[in-house]
């Protein structure tokens, strides 16, 4: 990735208008426009009670959202492995999350194309969605000489007659507003507003019909894809760039044989992570046409002259009036609008790492001074809420990748300061204690560089998704003072207490079945990436590995692990292991991404000693013996142990040790989660070989 100063971004009149009316909405309106959320909260609250569903709603409804994806600036440093760029380059950047509107963002390689030095940075801030235009013309698959309609002369519109005219096309524009279809006449098509199309579009085609049509209107109805299917010639096509009701009509698009195709975004490459975030690029020779080279492909039309963007240009806000662009283009005071662009200091602000939220109030009397790395989803929605409430903690830093998440959930939980980096946290004194909240391919880097900064440790499992990392964390851990603990919260969870004071009295082996309603990822989630997530197994498995480990006192010494097919649509998440246990103990995690999320999540059944024991999602627990049934229940709210994990650590700092789960069986389940992923592979019993540290 590359960290660039930017210099001019485009407000997206379509997309970020849309985010923002949504934002903005009631809580009645949002669940009107999305029933599918209603439903899977519904299922929630039914599944792990009112109160945990609740706070879950209110996280997600919490989460800020950088807007803007389409800028242009100047590259300040590169990133290891960043070739192609360096220092100094002007750039033209692309994607939300990357291309922000902000001073400096982050943007990865293959959003990034240089800019020619003969065209402006405002010019260069228009092409991301000059892609969009493009790579939706390319869809369409046009020859030179052949005629273009463009249906919707908003800006990615106007963008779009400017590439077909510049590819070599004759350009047809139709619009509701005379002043968009007269913008277009200047720019070389034939315009016309929208009472006027079809008849002017017969004369401009001479009664043969267009060969290509380009829906770019915002609409909520179908007439801009009845209007396509009128103009358009037999067996022409039909590109929708924008978002309009795509209810299409049969007699027309049959008789004619058309072909109507929904362009996604700018290019091949678009929500693949292996592109986007990975840098992977496609061959040239396979996928001609990415998101990256349409950026470029854009670029050179501007500096070549073929395109001009300027006069589209409406309005331009310096950054700190961003909010009156939102004003304007919500239509909140009636002006009418076009490219709405946002500036920059040309030298641009001082590069901010860590900002103060609020004045140092040391507490004498906390042992723990934290310092979190991470804010992802289950962070905000589950830990840091806990660590809000804990006595005998201090929130001193919060580190996150963007400074906006940063500083939003840094005032949110009461921290004094937000970072963009871990050396904040790592060389501040105050901090005595860093929580590794991150994606798993950093846990174990992360917690040996907090260890060898002389912090205790509490990492969120696992601790490491490879053996040789586990090697060097252990090395750190056997040479440390500090405490580090691992985020197997379940053992620490009430009902889980209750019923391992029920086998206590058990002196023989336990046979026990875990079956795990897990549910199936989006494609592409990060969990999958073998260097982020590193699959599955290691990053969720671990939890009920450990959860049959804390039952029976013993250490895991094989594992054995089954799967269904993965196919096309899963990723080793169709399992059935078992583990032996140092004492005799069996136990067998059944985990299933191919079921129904409505249903359950977690049930264990233990079997031992004349006694039976049923734990169902941590909200009931059944236990049976003697011919005695006696069961406990949690209405309102699954508990799962989190807030007592932390009180556990909390208070193993406060005493000098030990930690609240001993390394020994804390390595262990680690080593058996690892084992469990390469049984799958192989498909033999692997044992549970001890670390070497020498």
């Amino acid at each position: 990735m590359a960290l660039v100063r930017t210099a001019a971004s485009v407000v997206s009149t379509g997309t970020e208008r849309t985010l923002v009316e949504f934002a903005s909405s009631s809580l009645l309106g949002k669940a009107r426009s999305r029933p599918d959320l209603v439903r899977q909260t519904l299922d929630k609250a039914r599944r792990e009670g009112v109160l945990t569903t609740l706070e879950a709603v209110q996280n997600r409804l919490d989460q800020p959202m950088p807007l803007g994806y389409s800028s242009a600036g100047t590259i300040v440093e590169v990133g290891e492995g960043l070739a192609g760029f360096r220092a100094g380059d002007r750039v033209v950047c692309a994607g939300g999350g990357y291309a922000v509107h902000a001073e400096y963002a982050i943007v990865p390689k293959n959003l990034l194309a240089h800019l020619p030095e003969s065209v402006d940075f405002e010019s260069g801030a228009f092409a991301t969605l000059g892609a969009i235009g493009l790579h939706g013309f390319r869809l369409g698959e046009p020859q030179v000489g052949e005629r273009v309609a463009v249906i919707g002369l908003g800006l990615l519109g106007l963008l779009a007659v400017g590439v077909a005219r510049a590819a070599g096309c004759s350009v047809f524009g139709i619009d509701l507003n005379p002043d968009r279809a007269a913008l277009a006449q200047r720019m070389g098509a034939a315009a016309v507003t929208r009472p006027e199309a079809e008849a002017a579009a017969a004369s401009f085609t001479q009664g043969i019909g267009f060969d290509l049509t380009l829906i770019c209107a915002h609409a909520a109805s179908s007439d801009p894809v009845e209007l396509a299917g009128a103009i358009a010639r037999n067996r022409g096509r039909v590109v929708a760039l924008g978002v309009v009701d795509l209810s299409i009509p049969r007699k027309a698009y049959y008789e004619k044989e058309l072909s109507f195709i929904v362009s996604r975004s700018y290019g091949p490459g678009r929500y693949d992570p292996s592109y986007e975030e990975g840098g992977h690029d496609y061959p040239p020779g396979y996928v001609r046409w990415t998101e990256g080279r349409n950026l470029a492909a854009f670029a050179d039309l501007l500096a070549q002259g073929r395109l001009d963007v300027r006069p589209l240009i409406s309005h331009r806000f310096p950054i700190e009036r961003g909010a009156e662009a939102y004003d304007l283009i919500t239509a909140k005071n009636g002006e009418p609008f076009l490219g709405v662009l946002l500036s920059y200091p040309a030298a641009g602000a001082a590069e901010l790492r860590k900002i103060q939220l609020t004045s140092p109030r040391a507490k004498p009397d906390a042992p723990v001074r934290l310092g979190v790395l991470g804010a992802g989803s289950f962070a905000t929605a589950v830990v840091l809420p806990v660590l809000k409430r804990l006595n005998g903690l201090e929130l001193v830093g919060l580190a996150t990748g963007t400074g906006l998440k940063s500083a939003h959930v840094g005032r949110r939980f009461g921290f004094q300061f937000a970072a963009t980096g871990e050396a904040e946290l790592l060389g501040d004194e105050r901090v005595n204690t860093i929580a590794v909240l991150t994606r798993h391919g950093l846990h174990a880097r992360q917690v040996t560089a907090a260890l060898q900064a002389g912090k205790h440790v509490f990492c969120e499992k696992p601790l490491a998704i490879h053996r040789e990392e586990l090697v060097e964390v252990a090395r750190a851990m056997a040479t440390s003072d500090r405490l580090v603990t691992i985020g197997f919260n379940r053992r620490f969870a009430p009902l889980a207490r209750r019923l391992k004071h029920f086998l206590d009295p058990v002196s023989e082996p336990l046979a026990m079945h875990y079956r795990v309603n897990a549910g199936l990822l989006p494609a592409g989630h990060w969990h999958y990436d073998p260097n982020q997530g590193g699959g599955r197994i290691v990053s969720e498995v671990c939890h009920f590995i450990d959860f049959l480990t804390f039952l029976t006192g013993a250490l895991p010494i094989r594992v054995q692990t089954r799967g269904l097919p993965d196919g096309e649509r899963y990723h080793e998440e169709n399992i059935s292991l078992t583990v032996d246990f140092a004492d005799g103990s069996i136990g067998t995690v059944d985990y299933l991404a191919n079921g129904d999320r409505s249903f359950a999540k977690e049930r264990i059944e233990v079997f031992a000693g004349g006694r039976v024991a049923v734990l169902d999602d941590f909200r009931t627990l059944e236990l049976v013996a003697n011919g005695r049934h006696r069961i406990w229940r949690a209405h309102l709210r699954q508990d799962k142990g989190h807030r007592a994990a932390w009180e556990a650590f909390v208070a193993a700092i406060a005493a000098g040790g030990p930690p609240p789960i001993a390394y020994e069986p804390l390595i262990a389940v680690t080593l058996a989660t690892l084992a469990a992923r390469d049984s799958l592979r192989s498909g033999q019993p692997v044992p549970v070989e001890p670390l070497t540290l020498g």
